[in-house]
């Protein structure tokens, strides 16, 4: 699953959470009793020519020319690791989410819905910092004993079990590695039968972001490494271990993170899902790691029985067997306790909160205040029960007629694809062919799910946040297990409705906006249409060619891993794609760290032919009404300048060193700079526009494009 945005919003919401607070979340709880919540979202932005720097040279850098004034007139807050026009907008619906929230809890308890009354039920608890700091350890040690009272390696699959109920994530994949005590499990439609669903087993147990902060030799790795085993301690410290016993504590659990490391796959190479498709029954599964007690732990998630499974990554379990023989129980002991803390810690109490935001805003991402209290709460409501909050959200923010924009839009992309692919020169007709069954069948959510999430027995109490998390964490948990083995639900959505961002689902062949990025300036009803297609439109266009990018073209028209592809085609597609990669491989000098044109390549592929069937598309609807882009406007400038500098503007950012090393190293999307200079520089459109030349840094001359 692909997106158009690595959204520093999203990820660093699990972890910005603790008491400090900074003068805007002063104002917010100044506010809060008046209902003045719209003074707490900052003004969306919409697209003005004016914001050009003309003292920079478009064909030199496009993006400062673009968007150095942006940056200049719209610094960061200090609770952001990453501002830009994704970042503004996610705040303005996070102030909507307020609202709406604001609105329930005012209402006299029988007078809610039962969704209404676990939205408010969910807020009340989470906003109540008193209870919250007298609960949240207590609700822990239940657990905590359990560990301490392990007597036998065979029950460290039933404290993982019982982690992976209350902690929520174990279900998701990343990039790289779920985000889960030990491993992952969840639910996949099957690689070579995506009509139904099966288990999946994928490789886990990692703090940090990612393999490589455990295996670099770099003076700032070593550096977080360091910071990060102090974290550990004072973590476990903050949970009743003594200091000395905590460090030394910490320094096993760094060990045996760093050994899971190395036995993890690398990301590159997971994203190829060929290597991923390992599909084996229980008893292979067992004999991976015969150690761990399967059927105890499948058991106690309650699993399904099932017949197969999709294990991503077998070494990693090859080496999940060897540790367990290795480390002794009390290492086990050390490193599931600092699992079960870490995974709730940002939920938990202020000590804990604030020791979370320490390490992972702060030194990890380069956050230099944490978020007020009520923003956090949105965010995690919106994290664990996201389709009952953003159910008024959406009939608010997303009415009718801009669905109905939107969706004619999508229809106007995806036939400038159709057109594009019948006159690609290097696809045969077979391929060809191919490619255009799967763009008809593919299936576009656009707004919001025609069918709620039942939340019905999920149990959401007003007295106890942390418990309100673990029982939304067990509802997940069993309602993905409870997939396996059904058909594939190709309407279900993977995103809430208020988030700003989209994606493709390559084994459904879907792709899904939801309402909360089809506001401005991405989608801006006040603006003409050369300003929404570059936009939006370059947007959509950015997600239908995922399917076709290096890891979506591997599955067919109904998402199964199959090559439908000819030799020579498929030889032609890697030559261009090799192009993309070479040209998106750069040492990054403001972080010290080199940018993977292999790790970005799918993202940099559907940058470049979103905004190519995106401009396409424009050309041709402006051709329906008699008009064309080379007039030029009361701005004074003419639509294909118009339409450049509006995509530019949608990328216009700043991030913190922090952010910026830990996005290249860990996340296949590029930095923004290049999702800008490097996509322009490949279009001869662009360069006609500005009067660029050959030579000029804007203009390449191994100009790179797969669609």
């Amino acid at each position: 699953m692909r997106f158009i945005f690595f959204s520093a919003i999203l990820l660093c919401s699990l972890l910005f959470a603790g008491s400090a607070q900074h003068e805007f979340a002063q104002i917010a709880q100044a506010q809060s009793s008046s209902g003045e919540s719209g003074k707490l979202a900052p003004q969306l932005d919409h697209f003005d020519p004016k914001n050009v720097d003309p003292s920079i040279d478009a064909c030199t850098d496009f993006y400062q020319y673009s968007c150095k004034r942006w940056i200049t007139q719209n610094p960061a807050p200090p609770d952001e690791v990453f501002w830009g026009a994704f970042g503004k907008l996610q705040l303005w619906n996070t102030a909507e989410l307020r609202q709406t929230v604001l609105a329930v809890t005012a209402k006299p308890a029988v007078e809610r819905t039962p969704v209404e009354q676990k939205v408010g039920n969910y807020w009340t608890a989470c906003m109540n910092e008193k209870q919250r700091d007298a609960r949240a350890l207590d609700t822990l040690r239940p657990t905590l004993d359990r560990i301490d009272a392990m007597r036998n390696k065979q029950e460290i699959a039933e404290i993982v079990a019982e982690i992976h109920r209350v902690v929520p994530g174990s279900w998701n994949p990343g990039d790289s590695w779920t985000k889960a005590s030990l491993f992952g499990f969840g639910s996949a439609p099957d690689y070579h039968d995506t009509s139904h669903v099966i288990a999946q087993l994928d490789q886990g147990g990692m703090g940090l972001p990612g393999r490589e902060f455990y295996l670099s030799n770099d003076a700032k790795s070593a550096d977080i490494r360091t910071k990060y085993a102090a974290h550990i301690a004072r973590v476990l410290e903050l949970a009743g271990i003594p200091e000395a016993q905590a460090r030394a504590q910490a320094n096993v659990v760094l060990q045996m993170e760093t050994t899971m490391a190395k036995a993890a796959m690398d990301i590159v190479k997971r994203r190829d899902p060929t290597n991923l498709d390992n599909e084996m029954d229980l008893e292979a599964v067992k004999q991976l790691a015969p150690s761990f007690d399967w059927s105890r732990y499948l058991e106690l998630v309650h699993a399904p029985p099932v017949g197969t499974y999709i294990v991503t990554s077998p070494d990693f379990f090859r080496g999940m067997e060897q540790q367990i023989n290795d480390e002794p129980l009390d290492h086990w002991k050390a490193y599931l306790k600092w699992t079960l803390l870490s995974g709730e810690a940002g939920e938990m109490s202020d000590d804990f909160v604030n020791e979370d935001f320490a390490f992972n805003a702060q030194t990890i991402f380069g956050a230099k205040a944490i978020e007020p209290l009520w923003r956090r709460c949105i965010e995690s409501e919106d994290r664990n029960i996201g389709e009952a909050l953003g159910q008024s959200y959406a009939v608010r923010a997303f009415p009718p007629k801009s669905k109905a924009r939107m969706k004619q839009m999508v229809n106007d992309l995806k036939a400038a694809l159709s057109q594009d692919i019948d006159a690609m020169n290097w696809m045969d007709a077979e391929t060809k062919q191919q490619a255009q069954i799967k763009l008809a069948a593919q299936v576009d959510k656009i707004g919001y799910p025609d069918h709620w999430r039942d939340y019905s027995t999920l149990e959401i109490r007003s007295d106890n946040h942390l418990a309100n998390v673990e029982r939304a964490s067990e509802f997940e948990l069993k309602r993905q297990l409870q997939k396996i083995g059904k058909p594939v639900d190709r309407t279900e959505w993977e995103m809430t409705p208020p988030t700003v961002n989209a994606y493709e689902d390559p084994q459904t062949n879907t792709i899904n906006f939801p309402a909360g990025i089809l506001q401005p300036p991405f989608f801006d009803p006040a603006m003409d249409d050369t300003v929404n297609y570059a936009a939006i439109g370059a947007v959509i266009g950015h997600e239908t060619i995922h399917g076709y990018d290096d890891q979506g073209r591997k599955f067919d028209v109904t998402g199964n891993l199959r090559d439908w592809w000819t030799a020579e085609a498929a030889k032609a597609y890697d030559e261009r794609g090799d192009c993309i990669a070479d040209e998106y491989t750069e040492f990054v000098p403001e972080v010290g760290v080199k940018q993977d044109g292999r790790l970005t390549q799918g993202e940099n592929t559907a940058d470049n032919g979103g905004i190519h069937i995106a401009l396409f598309a424009l050309e041709s609807d402006l051709k329906n009404k008699g008009m064309n882009l080379d007039a030029k406007g009361r701005d004074g400038l003419t639509g294909w300048q118009r339409f450049f500098l509006a995509y530019a503007n949608m990328w216009c950012s700043s991030w913190t060193p922090e952010m910026m090393r830990t996005a290249i190293l860990s996340n296949p999307h590029p930095l923004d700079k290049y999702r800008v200079n490097n996509v322009l520089g490949n279009m001869p459109e662009f360069a006609k526009a500005f009067g660029c030349h050959k030579g000029q840094p804007m203009v390449h001359e191994n100009a790179c494009r797969v669609w």
